[in-house]
């Protein structure tokens, strides 16, 4: 489906150079941040006391969040659980001070607010399963690089995947490099966006990727310069590009700016993972696939020669 039709192709690659030059030093920039800085890992990752706690009417998120605030809590989570009456609390280890201590508190202030509430459970997570957490969660980032980086190898040919490979990683990069500068809380719904973003620039290269391949092999177009057949096949797909794109960022704006503060951060990382993997799919992963020297050759089926004993009848 096209809303409209571009006729004349624009040529992308004809600043590729430039481009690149940008995504290199907002890479190493994002890099340097990330070992610099760090990210800023939420109590999933570090540790800290659950509560589940319970209203006898659906309860007001935003008046627990300032209630606990004005108990000195900054780096909390506070969501809904299973219903609107159930709410999960999750705070950050503090020195000196107790699981006990920490619910009575926490449960003191609350029933000073609305006195219906009820504690259902404390857990304290420690820093170990954080640790778990962190390691499972680069082990599923590292399997979903090399899956993807066999699937290309396979579907197309190795100078897409390598090329594909470093624009996905320029994406989670620059996504990680952002959480680190602005000090954005990284929680386990953050990793999920990033590894989401992931498969959607994927999907965004293997498009621009298949429509380079029907372009060379297209005779009206085969026999042209490797960056005319490029910037034929982009142009072709900049429709679709921004139906899906488009589509599926208002549906990350409206979890932005109605989803809560449970959402923010992952709508944030979806939005900047979204913008960048465009961007990379076309300035990058092309233009790298260009400078390793792709070929109309190399996507072409190899025609098996025909044997004098083709033809024969036994």
């Amino acid at each position: 489906m096209e809303f409209f039709r571009i006729n004349k192709d624009i040529p992308f690659l004809r600043h590729a150079k430039i481009f690149n030059v940008i995504s290199v030093l907002t890479f190493c920039l994002a890099a340097f941040f990330l070992f610099s800085k760090g990210l800023h890992l939420s109590i999933e990752f570090t540790g800290g006391t659950v509560l589940e706690v319970q209203y006898k009417k659906p309860a007001d998120l935003e008046a627990v969040r300032k209630e606990l605030g004005t108990l000195g809590y900054t780096d909390m989570q506070v969501q809904s659980f299973g219903t609107a009456q159930d709410v999960l609390i999750r705070l950050p280890v503090q020195e000196g001070v107790s699981t006990q201590q920490v619910s009575e508190r926490v449960i003191g202030a609350l029933k000073a607010q609305d006195d219906t509430v009820e504690l259902k459970r404390v857990e304290f997570v420690g820093p170990q399963v954080g640790e778990e957490l962190t390691h499972d969660g680069l082990m599923a980032l590292g399997m979903l690089v090399i899956g993807i980086m066999i699937y290309l190898a396979f579907r197309f040919e190795w100078k897409f995947a390598v090329a594909s490979i470093f624009a996905n990683l320029h994406d989670v990069v620059i996504i990680l490099g952002f959480f680190a500068f602005f000090e954005w809380e990284f929680s386990l719904t953050v990793l999920a966006a990033v590894l989401a973003v992931l498969g959607y620039s994927v999907n965004e290269s293997v498009i621009v990727f298949d429509r380079v391949r029907e372009t060379f092999r297209d005779r009206r177009y085969g026999k042209l310069p490797v960056v005319e057949v490029m910037n034929h096949a982009i142009t072709r797909t900049i429709s679709r590009t921004i139906i899906t794109h488009g589509s599926t960022q208002l549906m990350v704006l409206s979890m932005f700016f109605f989803g809560g503060p449970t959402l923010h951060y992952f709508a944030l990382a979806l939005t900047i993972g979204i913008c960048f993997g465009i961007y990379s799919s076309v300035f990058v992963a092309a233009a790298i696939a260009m400078w390793l020297g792709i070929k109309r050759e190399d996507l072409l089926v190899p025609v098996k020669e025909k044997t004098e004993n083709d033809g024969a009848v036994v």
